[in-house]
C-alpha cells in the first residue's frame, strides 16, 4: 500500500459526491457509503424527518449511537484491536527476521 490518496465518486440518496480515499481502502469506503445510504433511506422512509441535511444528521446520530453502544456494551474498541494486531504483526516480523539471521 503506497498511501496515495485517490478521489472516489460515491452516490448517497441519489446525490453524487467525490470523496478522498487512501489507496487500498476503497472497498471499505464503499461499504460505509452503502451503510449510510441505507440508514438515510430508512429515516426518509419513516417520513418523520424532512430534508436531506436533517436526514444526514439523524443518520449520523443513529450510527454514532450504534457504534458507542457496541463499543461500551461489548468493551470492544476497534482502534485498540487494530493497534494490537499491528503490534503482533511487528513482533512476528521481528521474530522472522531474527530467525533468518540464524541461518
Amino acid at each position: 500500500m503506497s498511501g496515495d490518496i485517490k478521489g472516489l465518486d460515491v452516490t448517497i440518496m441519489g446525490r453524487e459526491f467525490r470523496v478522498a480515499c487512501p489507496e487500498g481502502e476503497q472497498q471499505a469506503l464503499l461499504e460505509s457509503v452503502d451503510y449510510l445510504d441505507k440508514k438515510m433511506r430508512e429515516i426518509r422512509g419513516d417520513g418523520k424527518v424532512i430534508g436531506v441535511e436533517r436526514i444526514a444528521i439523524m443518520a449520523a446520530l443513529n450510527i454514532a449511537h450504534e457504534f458507542l453502544s457496541t463499543r461500551l456494551a461489548g468493551s470492544f474498541d476497534i482502534g485498540e484491536y487494530k493497534r494490537r494486531m499491528k503490534a503482533m504483526q511487528l513482533q512476528i516480523e521481528q521474530a522472522m527476521t531474527d530467525q533468518d539471521e540464524l541461518f
